[in-house]
C-alpha cells in the first residue's frame, strides 16, 4: 500500500447555503504539488470512462477545467442540478438492516491524460454541504492501450491503494500528499457509501513511453504529453506558465501565458525541462489570441545539465499578435536539456513547441527512468 497523507484535512458537513457568494466559505488550503501537471486535465484526453452510479449528476463533471459553479435555482426532474459526480443514496437490505454495509461504496473509472508519477490529489466537495461522501480512496493501476472498463475491473488488474478510505469534509479541497513512485495510467475514486464530488485533480509528472517516442524520432520535446515540463517562470498573473506545453492550439486568450505589464526595464521568462537530453532543430511561438498583448520580441536559450552554461539558441527576434512562427534553429546540433524562453518587456505567449529528438544519452535516460516508474524504485 502506497502512503498517503492529509494536507488540508477537513471533515464533516458544511454550513447549508445561505445566499451570496457560494465560495465565501468554502475551506481551501495551500497544497504542496498544484504547480505540478494536472495529469487529469481534459486538455491532455483524460476521461472519466465509467462509474457504478450517476443519478443526480453525471461522473464527466469531475474533469472540467475550472471551479464549479453553483445555481441554487437550478432544479431538474431528479432534484437538484450539482456541477460534479452525484449518485444516489445508498440503502441497505430491508427494514431490519436500512443502513449500507461497511463495503459498500460508489466508483469512477479516470484515464489520465497522460501516463504519469502521482504527487498530490485534490478531491473537491465544492457545493455538497451535507451531501458529500463520508470518506474517499483512490486507487491506481498501469495498464497498457486502450483498456476497456471491463478490462480494468476484472481480477488481473493489479491496483495500488494511493489513497486510503479516509474521512472528508464537505465544500472543501481535501488535498492528500502520495508517495507512491511509480508509472500509472488509470485512477479509481471511491466514494464512501455515496454522495457527490465536485472536482477530481491529480498532480505529478508525466512519464511518457520511451519506446512510442523512439518510434516517433522526431517529436516536440517540452510537450507535456511528451514528459516537458515547466521549472519556474518570471510571473504567473494572468495565466500560468504550463498552457504553454499543452496540446493543440490555444482556444482563448486565457489558454496561453499571460504576465502583468511591466513597469521596469526588465523582462519576462519561462524555463523548461526537455523530455530528456536532445537535439533541438526547430522552434514554434504561437501568440494565438493574444492580439493587444503578445509578447512583442522572444528569445531562446539552452543549456546541457542544471548546471550548464545558457547559450543562445534563437536571437530576438520580434513576433506578431495572433500569429503562429516558425524558426530553423541553426544550432540544433547541439546536445540540450534544458530551454529558456525570454519575452520582451512582458505580454502573452499562447504555446511553444521545440521539435527535434533524444540523444543517445537521452534515449538511455529515459529508458532508465522509466524501468524506476515502473518497478516503483
Amino acid at each position: 500500500m502506497a502512503a498517503a497523507r492529509h494536507v488540508a484535512h477537513f471533515t464533516g458537513a458544511a454550513s447549508p447555503y445561505a445566499g451570496g457568494d457560494p465560495y465565501a466559505d468554502y475551506r481551501t488550503a495551500e497544497l504542496p504539488f498544484t504547480h505540478l501537471a494536472d495529469l487529469a486535465d481534459r486538455r491532455l484526453g483524460a476521461g472519466v470512462i465509467a462509474a457504478n452510479d450517476e443519478f443526480f449528476a453525471e461522473r464527466e463533471n469531475l474533469l472540467k477545467p475550472g471551479r464549479a459553479e453553483f445555481d441554487p435555482e437550478r432544479f431538474g426532474h431528479k432534484g437538484k442540478i450539482m456541477d460534479g459526480w452525484e449518485t444516489r443514496r445508498r440503502r441497505g437490505t430491508g427494514a431490519g438492516h436500512p443502513h449500507p454495509s461497511a463495503d459498500d461504496h460508489d466508483w469512477a473509472l479516470v484515464r489520465l491524460g497522460a501516463p504519469g508519477v502521482v504527487h498530490g490529489i485534490v478531491v473537491d466537495t465544492a457545493h455538497f454541504r451535507g451531501n458529500h461522501p463520508r470518506a474517499v480512496s483512490v486507487e491506481a493501476a498501469c495498464v497498457p492501450g486502450a483498456p476497456s472498463p471491463e478490462e480494468l475491473l476484472a481480477d488481473g488488474t493489479e491496483w495500488t491503494v494511493l489513497v486510503p478510505e479516509t474521512d472528508v469534509g464537505g465544500h472543501a479541497a481535501n488535498g492528500f500528499t502520495v508517495e507512491a513512485a511509480r508509472r500509472f495510467t488509470h485512477l479509481r475514486l471511491n466514494q464512501h457509501p455515496d454522495g457527490g464530488v465536485a472536482r477530481l485533480r491529480v498532480y505529478g509528472e508525466v512519464a511518457p513511453d520511451p519506446g512510442w517516442l523512439a518510434a516517433l524520432g522526431t517529436f516536440d520535446l517540452v510537450a507535456l504529453e511528451n514528459g516537458g515540463a515547466v521549472q519556474d517562470a518570471s510571473d504567473r498573473f494572468y495565466s500560468p506558465p504550463g498552457n504553454t506545453i499543452l496540446p493543440g492550439r490555444s482556444r482563448q486568450m486565457d489558454d496561453g501565458w499571460e504576465t502583468r505589464r511591466r513597469r521596469d526595464t526588465g523582462n519576462d521568462w519561462i524555463s523548461y525541462a526537455l523530455t530528456a537530453q536532445a537535439q533541438v532543430r526547430a522552434a514554434e511561438i504561437d501568440t494565438g489570441f493574444l492580439k493587444g498583448n503578445a509578447a512583442g520580441w522572444a528569445a531562446l536559450w539552452a543549456k546541457d545539465g542544471e548546471d550548464g552554461e545558457w547559450r543562445e539558441l534563437l536571437p530576438r527576434t520580434a513576433l506578431q499578435p495572433d500569429t503562429v512562427h516558425r524558426f530553423v534553429l541553426p544550432d540544433g546540433a547541439q546536445s540540450v536539456t534544458h530551454v529558456r524562453l525570454d519575452i520582451f518587456p512582458d505580454g502573452g505567449i499562447a504555446r511553444v513547441r521545440l521539435y527535434g529528438s533524444l540523444t543517445a544519452q537521452g534515449a538511455r535516460d529515459l529508458e532508465e527512468r522509466h524501468e524506476r516508474w515502473a518497478s516503483g524504485t
